[in-house]
């Protein structure tokens, strides 16, 4: 990781709204135990009296957690035996020499005490005897997906009616057509249960409708260099790193099937975490679901897309690819020393697309950068591939706006850097 300027350094630790972060971290922490606690028959009843134990021992855990947040205790080792427990423990180390005492849950960076929220709550589920894949979120997902039923049906059935008259030879607008679906793809966004503190989120219209409207609200739009990227070299290797389940990964997958079936992309490479992260990140088991619940639907239009898109995993256009390096606390500009597996790996993409606010802050390592600079400067040198970031905005941090735009919008909307109204799609290529 490069250095952090030093008129930065001294910001780093107040970049974000801690009286709001305080205030959302307990809320997390107290429905999971509540979900645990309405799950208790269900999961007797399928895993008997060992199912029971185990979610007791969650339970127990995350109240210990919420009681070390409440009273802004010192983080504590990780203590179960997953892959990555080392490289948490290593770093916490790591902080506390840097720092000369052990990080505390409100006066150390956020990105990583938030990080390390979600690792501890997986902690709780590592302890367990047969309960081991649990999702503590799962309910919350699903009631997302479902909540989003019609815009999910609207904008499938669009898809659909769009691949059948290009493959049947009909003259579409391509580049059209790819702004707009890339703009559905960014707004699909706008739904993150970690922001709303898990409290149901579904959506409930299809951007589609809306994208026009929403042109104004996108504060950085770089899809002309993100078109020419992709107009280089003829169709390319994708990769799209996942954010939200619910309705934002369904517009993840009909834009890879845009990119498809327009011949931009020669194949989709999609990025889920390795186990329940931030609520409503999209997990390789919610991945499954999502297509599972499609082929649920009564629709030709779901019947259609729906096999078209198991062709696609079966036959490797598509693939699904997981790593710890997703759910660790380090920014970007680190992956290549920490996991040079995944830098390569991405390094073979001939466009690389960030989805959501998370995958944003650790582009530009949440850093409180001045507004005005450039977004490529803010990755740090991160840079596998070209990289566009589609993000609402939802924590204040942003690069790459002109000169005085920042203050212009402070005076247009005091809370546009947070709630979520306002967007980016940045792209950036240091080679």
């Amino acid at each position: 990781m490069m250095a952090i300027p030093a008129a930065l350094s001294a910001k780093y630790k107040d970049s974000f709204a801690y009286k709001t972060v305080k205030d959302r971290m307990p809320v997390i922490v107290a429905k999971v135990a509540d979900s645990v606690f309405r799950a208790q028959s269900t999961i007797k009843e399928s895993h008997g009296e060992k199912g029971s134990e185990d979610l007791k021992t969650i339970a127990g855990c995350v109240s210990k957690l919420r009681n070390e947040m409440m009273t802004n205790k010192v983080l504590i080792p990780i203590e179960d035996s997953r892959s990555d427990t080392k490289t948490w423990n290593a770093y916490l180390t790591e902080v506390t020499t840097q720092e000369g005492q052990a990080p505390a849950w409100f006066t150390s960076p956020w990105l990583y005490v938030e990080c390390y929220m979600y690792r501890r709550i997986q902690e709780a589920v590592e302890k367990c005897s047969c309960l081991t894949q649990y999702d503590v979120f799962r309910a919350e997902k699903e009631m997302a997906l479902s909540g989003s039923q019609e815009a999910v049906h609207t904008l499938v059935k669009f898809l659909f009616s769009l691949v059948k008259e290009i493959e049947g030879g009909k003259e579409s607008n391509t580049r059209e057509l790819f702004d707009q679906f890339m703009q559905v793809c960014l707004w699909g966004n706008k739904c993150d249960l970690s922001i709303s503190a898990g409290m149901e989120n579904a959506q409930v219209s299809c951007p589609l409708a809306q994208v026009d409207t929403l042109r104004e609200y996108v504060l950085i739009n770089d899809l002309d260099l993100v078109w020419n990227q992709l107009q280089k070299t003829g169709p390319v290797r994708v990769d799209i790193i996942l954010d939200n389940a619910g309705f934002e990964i369904i517009t993840d997958l009909c834009l890879a099937e845009f990119l498809l079936t327009a011949k931009l992309a020669s194949s989709i490479h999609f990025h889920c975490k390795a186990f329940s992260w931030f609520v409503s990140d999209v997990t390789k088991d919610d991945f499954d679901h999502t297509l599972s619940f499609l082929m649920s639907s009564n629709s030709m239009a779901m019947d259609f897309v729906c096999k078209r898109w198991k062709e696609h995993l079966q036959n490797s256009t598509w693939k699904i690819h997981t790593h710890d390096f997703w759910t660790l606390p380090f920014p970007y500009c680190e992956m290549e020393k920490r996991s040079n597996d995944l830098y390569m790996e991405l390094a073979q993409s001939g466009l690389l697309i960030f989805k959501g606010d998370l995958n944003y802050r650790k582009l530009v390592a949440d850093i409180n950068w001045p507004a005005s600079t450039p977004f490529v400067t803010s990755l740090q040198g991160f840079g596998p591939g070209p990289l566009v970031s589609l993000r609402a905005l939802k924590a204040d941090v942003v690069t790459g706006l002109r000169e005085g735009q920042a203050d212009e919008m402070q005076t247009r909307d005091s809370q546009w850097m947070i709630n979520g109204n306002w967007a980016v799609m940045s792209f950036a290529d240091k080679h």
